[in-house]
């Protein structure tokens, strides 16, 4: 089946590229070229780098990641639907991570069977019984979605813990504006930098209810060898907030405060960038050294408030994933407005049995994995490779989903020989305070391997700038 091009529809431009085609057209290539080039060099002086793992060396090299110059383009009639798909699933998804950590009722109604919550590896039962304030679980939600055709949009995956790349967001529009600002006059773009100022916003607005002064925000990073380290100071400066190890923060007479040259500050809410595992070596991993030793009975007395909540990972989960249309039934009583893809739980017999026999027709996943990692693209595997996966398939059936190949949609790319359509996704950032908020664009990323439907940038993966064209 034919990918969607998001540009074309047979030789006519859609609409809502119409002013980025005429810009291609009078620019020339040796001009989109030099913009490129330009854009690599900025990327470059700012220090916009990502982290690698698995690869030789002592440390993770850090790599810059690729941008693309040509945007990537919704109409406001477009984006209104994801809108109101996206903060739909953040509320049924918070509401879920409530739920499990309370009564449980989604399981006990057998909506959602009791082991693959109870048991995720994700799941916290130290944060059992505890609320969080406003109730928010997952206070930062990045909902990928792939599209197949004009109005066909599905939701590849949750991200309900750390999700990243906002950054990026960011960095491009800030590029895109620099390098061509007569687009930005030609067109009603809506704009993305109030993005910091509306998270600052939704983490003040959850500070512990004993705090009656303007709260006192924080990023807690694992530090620089962190594959995300340069959005993590990128934010707090964005923000004008602390950037902190856990070696920065201390517990004391139950609270937490920060080490700084003028004395002791309490710190009120964490925006923590680390594994649950990691936080807090008296409660989890005795050998972190990461985290703050007490941090995590501070959080349980309401003396701080952790973005986002410790156990909020098990809505992170690609088995979790299959039944949020469920959650959106049963706990919003609404139909879901962003479909998921379908999906093949392979620890149901059925399921695997199928699996087993279409390998070479489908994308098979960790439930757990992320990143592009760990998966199984079978047209694209050989029949070695097929068949290793399948003896994975068999050792642990319910470690793993499947799902159908799709033709994920291009956009125009610039690459080597010119402008090439290439696939793409998007991930929108979600946040969820008092209010839910969503800024009108998100990450797109893109595979810049000819055929290729990986678009991480650890496999290989670039970025574009997000347009939203206002009415």
């Amino acid at each position: 089946m034919a990918a969607f091009n998001e540009m074309y529809d047979g030789d006519r431009v859609r609409e809502a590229y119409r002013g980025v085609a005429d810009w291609i057209a009078s620019a020339g290539l040796d001009a989109l070229g030099n913009k490129q080039r330009e854009a690599e060099t900025l990327f470059r002086r700012i220090g916009i780098t990502f982290a690698v793992y698995g690869e030789p060396g002592e440390a993770a090299p850090e790599r810059l990641i690729p941008f693309d110059v040509v945007p990537r383009v919704f109409t406001d009639r477009e984006w209104r639907r994801i809108d109101r798909g996206v903060r739909q699933r953040a509320r049924a998804l918070n509401l879920f991570l409530g739920d499990v950590y309370r009564r449980g009722e989604i399981v006990q109604a057998g909506v959602i069977p009791a082991d693959i919550v109870y048991r995720n590896s994700a799941y916290l039962p130290a944060a059992v019984g505890f609320v969080p304030a406003r109730n928010v679980y997952s206070h930062i939600v990045g909902v990928d979605l792939v599209r197949v055709g004009p109005d066909e949009l599905y939701v590849l995956e949750d991200n309900c813990r750390t999700p990243s790349g906002v950054s990026y967001m960011l960095e491009n529009r800030e590029i895109m504006m620099r390098m061509l600002p007569e687009l930005f006059t030609r067109h009603r773009i809506s704009p993305v930098d109030d993005y910091p100022a509306l998270l600052r916003r939704t983490l003040a607005s959850l500070a512990p209810p004993a705090c009656e002064r303007e709260p006192n925000i924080v990023i807690l990073t694992p530090g620089v060898f962190n594959s995300a380290y340069y959005e993590h100071s990128f934010l707090a400066d964005q923000m004008g907030v602390e950037l902190v190890e856990g070696q920065d923060l201390y517990v004391d007479g139950g609270a937490v405060y920060m080490r700084t040259t003028q004395g002791p500050q309490r710190v009120d809410v964490i925006y923590r960038r680390i594994d649950d595992d990691f936080l807090d070596p008296l409660t989890f991993r005795p050998d972190s050294a990461l985290g703050v030793p007490g941090l995590f009975n501070a959080y349980r007395a309401g003396k701080v408030s952790i973005c986002s909540a410790p156990g909020a990972g098990v809505a992170d989960d690609k088995a979790i994933y299959t039944y949020v249309p469920d959650m959106i039934r049963f706990y919003l009583g609404e139909e879901p407005i962003l479909a998921n893809v379908p999906t093949w739980r392979c620890g149901e017999p059925e399921a695997l049995a199928y699996v087993r026999e279409h390998l070479d027709e489908l994308v098979v996943k960790e439930v757990h994995g992320s990143g592009g990692y760990g998966m199984l693209v079978g047209p694209a595997a050989s029949a070695a490779e097929r068949e290793a996966y399948r003896a994975r398939l068999d050792a642990a059936p319910g470690d793993f989903i499947a799902q159908p190949t799709l033709a994920l949609s291009c956009c125009p790319t610039y690459v080597e020989n010119g402008i090439a359509p290439r696939h793409v996704d998007l991930r929108p950032f979600c946040l969820v305070g008092d209010e839910i908020r969503l800024v009108p664009g998100g990450l797109t990323r893109v595979a810049l391997t000819e055929g290729s439907l990986v678009v991480n940038s650890s496999q290989g993966g670039g970025v574009k700038d997000t347009w939203v064209l206002a009415d």
